[in-house]
């Protein structure tokens, strides 16, 4: 996209630079045509002054009585010699007399050896025009010396007013053409057929602007004219808005046409100026461009690398935000899972507050008959002499129910105990006597790892021995099936706790969570076997311990209880 906006934009500039170009050019054509103007208003004014230097002298030589005397047939000695002399002193190239046959009777050259005395100028139109009564005006070659001039004529006429003669002179214009070939201009001067007088080019002269018809052509002959030229087309044409090609350069090009004769006057000015104005301003504009894209570019970078800035801070101030939010949601997530968690602490211990209530009602109600049971078991004993099964299996049941209800008064009682450094080690040993008589009849092989020396942790020794008692009886009651039953007991001291792992090859805890089998009188085993209160009595200890108690099923069948609590800091304990 931005390709493409940067080849629009150097096409617009380059239709820009074309169109000043164009404008330009014409502006300062505009101003070059405006001095070529004003050059062929000085060469047309120089050239009607030629005309009309000597318009009247022929008329007033008429009038001059030595002339008539002379056309009347008087000598032409005097004459000559004033003819010579007028001739001299007006810087004419020649003034003769002719008779009214056209012969040449008196010349102002009549000295030189190509004298115009004694010829016959009747075909020249100025002779032709004068002697019937105008005054005669042609510019030709000359047919007797071969110099081209201007020929002014007028008749001469006797007291009866009879034209007996003419008299002519004649101009030369080379000093004219001189003075243009000198002037470093091109400049031409054509007659009413287009042919070439006078130029500052002597390669144009007497060529053609445009091709002779035959009728002109036989009068151009007719009148000697141009003896000895080809009158061939010049090479130029003329081109639109002032414009001509000549000789294979192009120029501009003004005419004037409202000379005498029907004449022309062309003048050729080169538009090299013009050119190089238009290249100049058409460069100061590139460069003024060029200068405004890169302080517009300059300015561009300027504002990306300000947004850059700008989007970097708030790409920072962002990430920040998202940090934060991060550690609110994590916060909020770990609110959550402490509030779902002490919810649930408080449901349970809800329930076990309920359970603790409902236990020590139980517990007072059932203690007093349960005595009574016992005493009268007892007396039955003794009176009977031990013949009756009876009162053994109701002593059993008794036991049982006394199990029981000690069980119940465990979420009955509220006092707390004093805690004292235990030997998790020496606990261990203890649960296990506890447990013998359940392994030996189990055939359960037990394995145990722990560390030599004791490991300590806070707590009440007894409830730590429950617990452990508790989670062999499960792990035991768990291999009921099992064709090798094995208990492995691990204790660990880590950092800043002891470690106790419990692990049986029984059933595993199947789709149950430990959650679950924490809740009372929630159990796996069958019915009469128990009443689900091992766990959640052992869980109320740990958690009394400052402790924690996982569950796992172990890879390859069985489960894995693992239970933590804090190690005992015995050094702090005896220094204080």
């Amino acid at each position: 996209m931005r390709s493409a906006s940067y080849i629009v934009g150097i096409l617009v500039a380059i239709t820009a630079s074309i169109g000043l170009y164009l404008v330009s050019y014409q502006y300062f054509v505009s101003e070059e045509l405006s001095k070529a103007q004003g050059r062929l208003s000085l060469y047309q004014s120089s050239v009607n002054s030629e005309l009309e230097r000597f318009s009247h002298l022929t008329y007033v030589l008429s009038q001059d009585s030595f002339v008539i005397g002379t056309a009347e047939g008087d000598g032409t000695g005097t004459l000559n010699r004033r003819l010579e002399d007028f001739a001299a002193q007006a810087g004419l190239d020649a003034i003769y007399l002719m008779n009214e046959d056209g012969i040449t009777i008196a010349a102002s050259n009549f000295r030189d050896v190509g004298s115009f005395v004694g010829q016959n100028y009747a075909f020249r139109p100025y002779f032709q025009t004068a002697i019937s009564g105008g005054q005669g005006r042609f510019y030709a070659i000359g047919a007797t010396t071969g110099l081209p001039g201007y020929f002014i004529a007028n008749a001469v006429r006797n007291d009866r007013g009879i034209s007996t003669g003419v008299i002519a002179i004649k101009i030369d214009f080379s000093d004219l053409q001189d003075s243009w070939k000198n002037s470093g201009e091109q400049v031409l001067l054509a007659n009413e057929d287009g042919v070439v007088l006078l130029s500052s080019n002597s390669d144009w002269q007497y060529r053609v602007l445009t091709p002779l018809s035959d009728q002109q052509k036989d009068r151009i002959r007719n009148a000697r004219q141009f003896p000895g030229q080809d009158l061939d087309p010049m090479d130029w044409a003329e081109l639109p808005g002032d414009q001509a090609r000549i000789a294979g350069a192009k120029r501009l090009h003004l005419a004037a046409t409202d000379l005498p004769h029907g004449w022309s006057l062309h003048y050729f000015a080169s538009d090299d100026q013009a050119v190089a104005r238009s290249w100049l301003v058409t460069a100061v504009f590139v460069l003024l461009a060029g200068l405004a894209f890169i302080f517009i570019q300059i300015q561009r970078a300027r504002r990306v690398s300000a947004a850059l800035v700008r989007s970097e801070e708030e790409e920072v101030k962002l990430r920040e935000a998202n940090e934060r939010l991060a550690v609110e949601i994590d916060d909020r997530k770990t609110a959550e899972r402490s509030l779902k968690r002490t919810q649930s602490e408080l449901e349970r211990a809800s329930r076990l507050a309920a359970l603790g209530q409902l236990s020590a009602s139980v517990t007072h109600e059932l203690g007093q008959p349960i005595a009574a049971m016992r005493n009268h078991l007892v007396a039955e004993e003794i009176s009977s002499s031990g013949e009756s099964k009876l009162p053994q299996k109701i002593g059993s049941l008794v036991d049982r129910m006394e199990a029981i209800t000690r069980q119940l008064r465990f979420f009955a009682r509220s006092e707390s105990e004093a805690f004292d450094d235990v030997d998790l080690c020496t606990s261990v040993n203890a649960a296990l006597a506890l447990v013998a008589p359940n392994i030996e009849q189990g055939k359960v092989k037990v394995s145990i790892d722990a560390p030599s020396d004791p490991v300590f942790i806070r707590g009440s020794a007894l409830r730590i021995e429950q617990v452990i008692t508790n989670l062999l009886r499960n792990a035991i009651d768990a291999m009921d099936d099992a064709d090798a039953p094995e208990i492995h007991i691990a204790v660990k001291a880590l950092d800043d706790e002891v470690v106790l792992e419990i692990q049986d090859n029984g059933h595993g805890l199947g789709e149950a969570t430990l959650a679950e089998l924490q809740e009372p009188f929630v159990t796996t085993r069958e019915s009469g076997r128990g009443m689900g209160l091992g766990l959640a009595i052992s869980t109320s200890i740990v958690k009394d311990h400052d402790g924690t108690m996982t569950a796992r099923n172990r890879d390859g069948g069985g489960t894995i209880f693992r239970v933590s609590f804090p190690i005992a800091s015995i050094n702090e304990e005896t220094d204080e």
